[in-house]
């Protein structure tokens, strides 16, 4: 499974929104003015990169079942 290009590709993407999504949940964790607009910002950016994400798989969905 490794092997295939677009599998490393699903599992980057994923652990991206992983990393994004604790970066903004410690930041919340911390409390401030300044941690409070950067948790959100953070979480903004983990909406982009989950949509990202979500295409990402739905493509290797696609091609595992057509077996390209």
């Amino acid at each position: 499974m490794f092997s295939d290009p677009l599998f490393v590709l699903v599992v980057i993407a994923v652990l991206a929104v992983l990393a994004i999504l604790l970066m903004g949940i410690s930041s919340f964790g911390k409390g401030g003015e300044a941690n409070a607009k950067n948790s959100n910002k953070y979480m903004r950016w983990r909406i982009y990169a989950q949509g990202i994400a979500i295409v990402i798989i739905l493509i290797f969905v696609f091609f595992r079942r057509t077996g390209g």
